[in-house]
């Protein structure tokens, strides 16, 4: 009984430290599977940012281009407005035009010229202008 007894004794302590290793093996998988997902998720936030990151910069980049297009042809038609030598009825009419534009309810503020008379003038510049292009 005694030899019975300590066989059964040893059976256990071995079952026991089997129970146990395999306890602290399962712990350090789940430890390590815990580490791949958390890193796994910080390389997909890392992607989505740069993703993010290139949207922007090409976004602002296409902006630029469109803003620098804008700007160039507004240029070249400033210098072939230039070369045409413009009457002053001609530039009296541009004035108007610019005048639409900044009353056209996008704008928030309108500058109107210290001299009254220049607005008259405009007036009869335009209508000379009319008048001069139905002839």
């Amino acid at each position: 009984k005694i030899l019975q007894a300590e066989g059964e004794k040893k059976s256990q302590i071995l079952v026991a430290e089997g129970e146990k290793e395999s306890k602290i093996l399962r712990a350090e998988a789940e430890k390590q599977s815990e580490i791949l997902r958390a890193e796994a998720e910080k390389q997909a936030m890392i992607l989505r940012a740069d993703a993010v990151r290139e949207q922007k910069i090409l976004e602002a980049t296409g902006e630029a281009q469109a803003i620098a297009l804008v700007q160039k042809a507004l240029a070249e038609s400033i210098v072939r407005l230039n070369n045409a030598e413009p009457t002053s009825q001609v530039l009296q009419l541009k004035a108007l035009e610019a005048f639409e534009k900044a009353a056209d309810g996008k704008a928030t503020k309108i500058i109107i010229p210290s001299e009254i008379q220049g607005i008259a003038g405009l007036a009869s510049g335009i209508k000379e202008v009319i008048c001069d292009n139905k002839n």
